[in-house]
């Protein structure tokens, strides 16, 4: 891993930024993006060894699964085992925003995200520079950019107090504003289910899809 940390300020400079995050990503190292929620620390979704890396960054264990950016509401064809009408209906109504749906992964995916059971959670967010980067890399393995325990960073400096050299590259937006997390629907089972409130109100998701129950 290179022990270089380069932040790089895109409100000023975005292409320059980008493709420095890209360029990290596809080495292996990790990289904090601005996303429409609050501000994420990005590893390649189909590197073990990054995802671990990702994993110590924050110090969680492999019991909570990283979820997975991607850059098209399309993106979710390759990575879910099948698209339901629900599904499809949520993600186009939504994405790109605050939603995260949690699927069944296809099988044939040749990656190690913790211990999804057969599951993947995935987000297209709403963010000009984090849309950038996913046009570059494909999906990525993305979690909140902060250590375990500790409040989301609402910026990159703050994501950096907390990670430290254990990410490459900070792209700095300005601040996401409030720390509010995406919404999470589990569409794995026979009822679609919020499995966390955020940004994200039942009563628009049930506007799309009427089934959706609230979080328990």
């Amino acid at each position: 891993m290179d022990t270089r940390v380069i932040v790089h300020d895109v409100t000023r400079d975005s292409a320059e930024g980008v493709q420095e995050a890209v360029a990290a990503l596809r080495r292996g190292d990790l990289a904090v993006l601005p996303t429409d929620t609050v501000y994420g620390i990005a590893a390649d979704a189909f590197s073990p060894p990054a995802v671990d890396r990702l994993l110590a960054a924050k110090g969680r264990g492999r019991d909570m699964p990283v979820p997975v950016l991607v850059g098209s509401w399309r993106g979710l064809d390759g990575l879910a085992d099948h698209v339901t009408p629900a599904m499809r209906s949520l993600v186009e109504a939504f994405w790109p925003g605050p939603l995260t749906v949690i699927v069944k992964a296809a099988p044939s995916l040749a990656w190690d995200l913790g211990e999804t059971r057969g599951t993947v959670a995935v987000r297209m967010p709403l963010h000009p520079v984090a849309l950038a980067v996913l046009a570059e890399t494909g999906p990525l393995a993305v979690s909140s950019a902060n250590r375990t325990g500790m409040p989301p960073a609402t910026t990159a400096a703050e994501a950096q107090e907390q990670l430290g050299t254990s990410v490459a590259v900070y792209l700095e937006s300005g601040s996401s504003g409030d720390a509010v997390p995406s919404t999470i629907v589990d569409l794995t089972g026979a009822q679609p289910q919020v499995r966390r409130a955020g940004a994200l109100a039942l009563e628009d998701l049930q506007a799309v899809l009427p089934e959706v129950e609230g979080s328990r």
